[in-house]
């Protein structure tokens, strides 16, 4: 015999409320889902599979866009033969070299216009200013500065860098909240240790926002500087197969700015997450 307790609730009831207290609403969650891993390439994926669809049905005109098989299949050819780790060397150097110099530039031109008014006054208006000019725009005067070598090539990139740098990690040293900046004035800390403790962290996220946008700049710019009166490099070797209407090759190039720059972007966020490991935001 089955003995059930007068004091137990039938299914589904709602447990009682205490006298004096108010029954509190289920919570509904408004922030993102649970991340899914890899799912940032989904979108590929599915890219992926759109594209080997339409070569395989014949909808794609091969000389125009060649089938992921070919791609993958001169890929391998142009990397057993050496070529593309040659060009990816060549590429990588330029870019890395200008990256390193426009995030040193940057982030000192953002410390001194966001720290000091005198700087800003100084800096802020010759940077806005660049930031209006194309960058593309000064190849002409580049090339007639430093001439046609790795010279132009690499100051083109360290100037996109810093500027894209730049503007955001100003805008985080200048948009501290201005309640931090009394308490700490209140708690009589001194200029350094409110720099070093408040500023420099508060402005740590814009920082790492201005390197993405810096680094993803950075591989734009190198694809057109590549492509004038260049003798090597991934953006050469996809002039020279739009010459003699190569789109496999091209594709191929395509392929390694996308894989390069998707890694970078991948390895910043992962720093991103683990410097600033103390703030809990939408996407946590």
């Amino acid at each position: 015999m089955t003995v059930v307790s007068a004091h137990l609730p039938a299914l589904g009831a709602r447990p009682a409320v205490a006298a004096g207290f108010t029954a509190r609403p289920a919570r509904r969650r408004l922030g993102l889902r649970r991340q899914i891993p890899f799912a940032r390439l989904l979108g590929v994926v599915l890219l992926l599979a759109a594209w080997s669809a339409g070569a395989y049905l014949g909808l794609l005109d091969p000389r125009k866009l060649s089938a992921p098989w070919t791609v993958v299949t001169t890929g391998w050819d142009l990397l057993t033969e050496g070529q593309l780790l040659t060009t990816i060397a060549v590429s990588m150097q330029r870019v890395a070299t200008g990256v390193f110099l426009g995030i040193l530039i940057g982030t000192a031109l953002a410390l001194i216009a966001g720290l000091s008014r005198v700087g800003d006054s100084l800096v802020d208006g010759v940077v806005q200013l660049k930031r209006s000019i194309p960058t593309l725009g000064l190849v002409p005067l580049m090339i007639l500065w430093l001439g046609i070598g790795n010279e132009f090539k690499i100051v083109l990139i360290m100037l996109a860098a810093a500027v894209t740098l730049y503007v955001p990690t100003h805008s985080a040293l200048t948009g501290i909240d201005r309640r931090l900046v009394e308490l700490s004035e209140i708690q009589g800390v001194s200029r350094f240790d409110f720099i070093r403790q408040v500023v420099i962290p508060g402005s740590l996220p814009g920082f790492f926002l201005g390197l993405r946008l810096a680094v993803n700049t950075s591989w734009l710019v190198l694809v057109v500087v590549e492509s004038v009166n260049a003798t090597d490099g991934l953006g050469k070797m996809m002039q020279d197969a739009q010459n003699y209407g190569q789109a496999d090759v091209i594709l191929v190039a395509l392929a390694v700015y996308g894989i390069f720059g998707l890694a970078c972007d991948s390895g910043i966020r992962i720093l991103e997450r683990k410097v600033l490991s103390w703030r809990q935001t939408l996407a946590d």
